[in-house]
């Protein structure tokens, strides 16, 4: 059966989606540029011509994958409530717990990123952009007098840290760290980070 004529916008999402799978799959040191153009039935010549290196095409996967966590992740922000609301529920959404990013996807680019520099510059500037959503936000409830932070940068590092750091223990290491432990710990550091009771936190979900 004939393959259906792709576009070229549509056809370097369909090679980013094989990427982000073979790299999941096999890791950035292992993955090859023939892995993913067997994974499509299409010739390395295709893939190479849409991304000319392996190292260009896994550092747009990675950027193609942040793309729809990073939306995800403004439209929370967004929503018409209140700032310790928004920031919970992108807290939790985010935790290793939550239904964020493929998080073996990312301690993979972390590794990557040791030894390659494009990648190292695209995983930098993805997580900027987490940070400073965050940082945004809190600025806005303390703007609004709901919590106090004297310094917004820094608790929106800390936290993504703490999230980061327990992603790895619950994904690399399993049982390391139960998922309901890892939740308590996560509100327990945002209320810390703002100045609130932990109780706070579940009387802004209601």
């Amino acid at each position: 059966m004939a393959r259906v004529r792709l576009s070229v916008a549509e056809r370097r999402e369909e090679l980013l989606r094989a990427a982000v799978e073979q790299i999941e799959a096999r890791g950035v040191a292992a993955v090859r540029i023939a892995d993913v153009a067997s994974a499509l039935g299409v010739s390395n010549a295709l893939v190479l011509y849409h991304f000319a290196t392996k190292e260009k095409l896994v550092a747009a996967a990675f950027t193609h994958a942040a793309e729809g966590d990073l939306a995800r992740l403004r439209r929370i922000l967004g929503r018409r409530t209140t700032a310790l609301r928004r920031l919970r529920a992108a807290v939790r959404w985010y935790a290793p717990t939550g239904q964020a990013k493929g998080w073996r996807l990312w301690i993979e680019g972390w590794a990557g990123a040791l030894r390659e520099p494009a990648l190292q510059d695209v995983t930098r500037d993805l997580d900027r952009q987490w940070k400073a959503a965050l940082a945004e936000v809190i600025a806005q409830g303390v703007a609004a007098g709901e919590f106090a932070c004297s310094d917004p940068g820094g608790t929106a590092l800390r936290l993504t840290a703490l999230l980061d750091g327990l992603a790895v223990q619950l994904t690399s290491y399993r049982g390391a760290v139960s998922r309901a432990r890892a939740q308590e710990w996560v509100d327990e550091a945002l209320a810390r980070e703002l100045g609130l009771e932990r109780e706070a936190l579940t009387a802004s979900a209601r």
